[in-house]
Formats: structure tokens, C-alpha cells, sequence
């Protein structure tokens, strides 16, 4: 019996048939799904309808940890893992708030579940062109998102009962967001000198990440030109030989005729 079960378990989390495909694909669906539920309910206050969806998503994040768990070549390695220490936050994250309020500040740990967005991004990239081809933006625009996320979540969490500008979630990310535009209203503040090195990190860090996608979007690092020796198709924007097979390139540029 309990053969059997690992046997199902290895052919559906590492197999390469159809069936082993869409249960991945079910699996990347539930996380994404996660991650929207994680961010539309961080703005509404708790209620019995959202413990009882946090309980069923808890579970199931419970079942896929431990299923992974069950087939792992190393448990120490799975369990040192970032996204495996994330699926952790993440369930206790999901499951003590239905305990008592005395938990509910863990609600806002969850957002680190957005760490799982980056296996999402790298089964897609596999499987589907447009992925590959816009993979620098789409690693860009992710850094940038659960930064932003995870970023509001650490100042919520750590201003909200002792800071009287960051009432709720959505105060946080506005924050978060006029500190990384370098908008900075001044409206809202963060107390003490924890609130100021956040400040800090939101500013160093942020700003690099939002500056990092601009770059990607307006003025990509990589260009796609196919060699016409080893067929390597993406290469320095300002590259005269492949890096591969150190055939000559032809790349047009800014300027050329």
C-alpha cells in the first residue's frame, strides 16, 4: 500500500507523462490562485468565510509539502530550501489564525508564498516559447512584485500597532510604493530606527529592482540574433563575436546603417 502510494506520488511530481503534466499544471494553478488570494485578502479585515478558505488552503499546502517531503532524494536539502522553508511559514501562516486572533499577526507571513511564483515562472519557461523569449522582463517584473509584497507585508507587520500612519495593509503598500518611486509624500513615516533602516532597504533595494526592470523593458542587457553557426539566439546587445562558437555576429545597433 504504501509502495504503491510513492510510486503514484514519483510518477505524478517527476514523471513526464500527460497525466503527471496536468497534475503539475493543477498544482501551478492552485499557486497562482494562492498568491491572489494572498494578496486581495491582505486588504479585508478577517472574517469566518476567510478562516474557513485559510483552513482548506492550509491543508492543502500541508498535503503537497508533505507529499514532496515523502519523495525527496534528500530531506535536508528539500527542508533548507527556501521555498520549502516559505511553504512552511506559509502553512502555519494559514492554519493558526483559525486558532485565535492571538495568531493573527502571522496572516501576514504569507505573502512570502509569493517565493513560489519563481517555480511557476520556470515550468512555463519550459514548456512555452513566449516565456523564454520575454524571460528577462518576466524575472524582472516578479523580483520587483514579491519584493513589493514581502517588503509591505515586514512593515505592516513591524509598524502596524505601534505606528499610527500604517492602520492597515493597504497603508503599508502605499508606502512601499511612494518610498520605491522615490515619490516620497511624506505623509506617511515609519517610527524608530527599525522603521528608518526599512526605509533604507525599501529605497537601496527597491529603487535597483525598479530601475532593473525599466532597463529590461526599454534597454534589454541580451538581444535575440540568431548565430549562424551553433544557432545560440541570445547574445550581448553589443556583441561582434558568439560567445558559443566565436562566429562573427552581425548585429544591428543603435546607429547603424
Amino acid at each position: 500500500m504504501i509502495k504503491s502510494l510513492m510510486t503514484t506520488l514519483h510518477d505524478l511530481y517527476e514523471g513526464h507523462g500527460d497525466r503527471a503534466h496536468r497534475f503539475r499544471y493543477g498544482l501551478l494553478f492552485f499557486d497562482l490562485v494562492t498568491v491572489i488570494f494572498v494578496i486581495v485578502t491582505s486588504f479585508l479585515a478577517p472574517s469566518r468565510f476567510t478562516e474557513i478558505i485559510d483552513a482548506v488552503v492550509g491543508a492543502v499546502i500541508l498535503l503537497d509539502f508533505s507529499a514532496r517531503l515523502a519523495i525527496s532524494r534528500s530531506r535536508l536539502r528539500f527542508l533548507a530550501h527556501p521555498t520549502t522553508i516559505a511553504d512552511i511559514v506559509a502553512i502555519a501562516s494559514f492554519l493558526l489564525p483559525v486558532a485565535g486572533e492571538g495568531f493573527g499577526f502571522l496572516r501576514i507571513l504569507r505573502t512570502l508564498r509569493l517565493l513560489r511564483t519563481y517555480q511557476l515562472l520556470t515550468r512555463l519557461r519550459a514548456d512555452f516559447r513566449f516565456f523564454r523569449r520575454n524571460e528577462e522582463v518576466l524575472t524582472a517584473a516578479i523580483n520587483l512584485l514579491v519584493f513589493l509584497f514581502v517588503m509591505t507585508g515586514l512593515i505592516y507587520v513591524t509598524q502596524q500597532k505601534d505606528n499610527p500612519d500604517i492602520g492597515n495593509y493597504a497603508d503599508a503598500l502605499y508606502f512601499t510604493v511612494t518610498t520605491l518611486t522615490t515619490t516620497g509624500f511624506g505623509d506617511i513615516t515609519l517610527s524608530g530606527t527599525g522603521g528608518r533602516m526599512l526605509s533604507v532597504a525599501v529605497m537601496i533595494v527597491g529603487v535597483t529592482l525598479f530601475l532593473r526592470l525599466a532597463q529590461v523593458l526599454f534597454r534589454p542587457t541580451k538581444v535575440r540574433y540568431r548565430c549562424p553557426e551553433c544557432g545560440l539566439l541570445l547574445h550581448d546587445s553589443d556583441a561582434v563575436h558568439c560567445k558559443h562558437c566565436g562566429e562573427p555576429l552581425a548585429i544591428e545597433t543603435e546607429g547603424t546603417i
